[in-house]
């Protein structure tokens, strides 16, 4: 008489809970991919609006065709719905026809964090 061993096809509980710990991770790491992703091009959207706004102000000085005086001076400088804040800073140069203009600009609401900065040496509009 043969002995017939009955198996259950199927997986256990430790293969089930070892599938799940596998998934899981996987799952994890893909979200922080994309929230990652998502941080990564709200910050290229913010430095190309910052980026505008200071070729902008330099555009202007250069169009305007005056003498910029040297010293500092803050404005407000929007883009869009973005609140930036634009920090100009006139220098003399060794040449006394030029002189340097250096726009940084900032983001409104984290005045500390500088998004970029941009300089440009302008002539004597003579």
């Amino acid at each position: 008489m043969t002995m017939r061993r009955s198996f259950c096809h199927g997986f256990t509980l430790l293969e089930v809970l070892v599938a799940l710990v596998i998934v899981g991770v996987s799952l994890g790491a893909s979200l922080r991919a994309v929230g990652s992703l998502t941080q990564n091009s709200a910050d290229l959207r913010a430095t190309m609006m910052a980026g505008w706004s200071a070729e902008n102000r330099l555009v202007e000085l250069r169009l305007m065709r005056q003498w910029p005086a040297t010293g500092k001076r803050s404005f407000d400088c929007p883009q869009g719905e973005m609140r930036l804040k634009c920090d100009e800073d006139v220098f003399s140069t060794p040449n006394p026809n030029f002189r340097r203009v250096e726009v940084s600009v900032f983001d409104a609401e984290r005045p500390e964090r500088r998004i970029v900065k941009l300089v440009q040496v302008v002539p004597d509009g003579k």
